[in-house]
């Protein structure tokens, strides 16, 4: 197994080491070999090479099966909008080169935070759907961009080819035909040409796949059913842009930004992440929350290895992290709040003494 380790900014490293002590534990457990090499990514890289996605990273990625990423993110960007050089040109890049289409965002809750959700328990209990968002597509990389010359109007363009909508819609008819069956394509066909372009072509796909309960929503239909009824959803998919904010709205329901992975695959190296930011006003005081971070690396054995028995333990460890109030601030409900190398430590010795 070799894995390329990309801590980022702010939280990202801390974060990342627990990941990867997780990671380790189980490779020793189970007997597998492990090689990792950490590369620079977003404002630190830019900080030292000028680069937020350098070419050496680019090439650990290629050379890897599989990539831990950690967050990308600083004060010092965000608070610039003259920067022409952003950490965040450098998750682009990475998505754009390593071919990465689709992210796969598991939405679940977890009985011991049913209570940090901001909707009633009735409504969240036994949520279990997923988010397919098309990464590499979409107003994000559409050309034209830019400004006018005077600099009075700026401009984006969404553009989608018939090709990259076709197989992330396929992707998620074969995620739905292994869950439960219903697929939703989430678009705004009645205004946008793109979004008419990704129904057609969903609606075409659509008759291959005959055992697929199928359904189309317009995007703020899509926004507010998440809300209101989120376990009425199985698989969902949807362009760039939509998912991006989707996905946000979707792992807020659940009571933590801070407990949910994602995967991120396509032509070449997959990436695993946490869903969140890199929270820079947390970098540094062992207080951020590890659990999302250890829960791609679950996703990674199992999509990356194909390891189901070592990923199931990982987020055995989790539950049982959770249960026994050995978590971290942003989720402690009463009594002492731990901090990320105390919850890291103490899933590494659950692993250790289980199986």
């Amino acid at each position: 197994m070799k894995i390329a380790i990309l801590p980022g900014d702010g939280i990202g490293p801390e974060i990342i080491a627990q990941a990867l002590e997780v990671t380790k534990t189980v490779c020793r457990k189970f007997k597998h070999d492990l090689e990792y090499k950490e590369a620079l990514v977003g404002a630190t890289a830019i900080d030292q090479v000028g680069n937020p996605y350098p070419e050496e990273t680019h090439q650990l990625c290629m050379q890897s099966d599989a990539v831990l990423f950690g967050a990308i993110g600083s004060l010092k960007y965000d608070n610039d909008p003259t920067a022409k050089i952003r950490p965040e040109q450098g998750l682009l890049a990475m998505r754009k080169k390593l071919g990465l289409y689709a992210n796969i965002r598991p939405v679940m809750t977890f009985p011991s935070l049913i209570h940090k959700s901001p909707l009633r328990s009735e409504l969240i209990e036994g949520v279990d759907f997923m988010c397919i968002r098309e990464l590499t597509g979409g107003i994000y990389f559409g050309r034209p961009q830019g400004r006018s010359e005077d600099g009075s109007t700026a401009y984006d363009s969404s553009v989608y080819t018939i090709e990259e909508i076709e197989r992330i819609v396929r992707l998620a008819y074969q995620y739905a035909m292994q869950r439960r069956k219903k697929l939703t394509i989430v678009d705004k066909a009645n205004v946008l040409a793109t979004s008419r372009l990704w129904r057609e072509v969903s609606q075409r796909i659509e008759k291959d796949f005959p055992e697929v309960e199928t359904e189309y929503l317009f995007v703020d239909n899509a926004a507010m059913q998440i809300i209101q009824w989120p376990k009425r959803f199985d698989v969902m998919v949807t362009e760039n842009m939509f998912g991006d904010i989707l996905t946000d709205e979707a792992s807020v329901i659940t009571g933590s930004l801070g407990m949910l992975p994602s995967a991120s695959i396509g032509i070449h190296t997959s990436v695993f992440e946490p869903i969140h930011g890199s929270y820079p006003q947390a970098a540094g005081k062992d207080i951020a929350n590890p659990l999302a971070t250890i829960l791609s690396a679950a996703l990674m054995f199992e999509y990356a290895f194909g390891l189901n028995e070592e990923a199931n333990l990982i987020r055995q460890a989790v539950a049982a992290s959770m249960e026994a109030g050995i978590v971290t601030e942003d989720i402690a409900l009463s009594g002492k709040a731990y901090k990320t190398s105390e919850v890291g430590k103490w899933i590494v010795q659950y692993i250790n003494d289980n199986k």
